[in-house]
């Protein structure tokens, strides 16, 4: 598979789940991810990232599950965007400031 292109969950799903149930068959998951990946489109690194993140997810392996870091990152773009919108304000704030500065100075 093309490294641009998404695989869908279930495809990443049944591939982690091929691996779990043929693992006893070979010397270590190495050897295991070798030999399925070929068979599935994917390359063993992308095999191993899968089947590590399905670990994290079922909570056998420490890091933070996809759905954390999702919310995560949701939070981090809500964040950027109250950040610009502030700075706008501030600079608005500072505009109409100087603009009543000068009409009182006016008068």
């Amino acid at each position: 598979m093309k490294s641009s292109q998404k695989v869908p969950r279930e495809v990443q799903s049944r591939a982690v789940r091929l691996v779990e149930e043929h693992r006893e068959e070979y010397p270590s998951l190495a050897a295991a991810l070798q030999s399925i990946a070929p068979k599935i489109g994917c390359t063993p690194k992308t095999l191993r990232v899968w089947v590590n993140q399905a670990a994290v997810e079922a909570g056998s392996r420490p890091g933070m599950p996809a759905s954390e870091r999702q919310r995560i990152q949701e939070l981090e773009r809500e964040v950027k965007a109250l950040r610009r919108a502030n700075e706008i304000l501030k600079l608005a704030s500072a505009f109409f400031a100087q603009a009543e500065l000068d009409r009182r100075c006016k008068r």
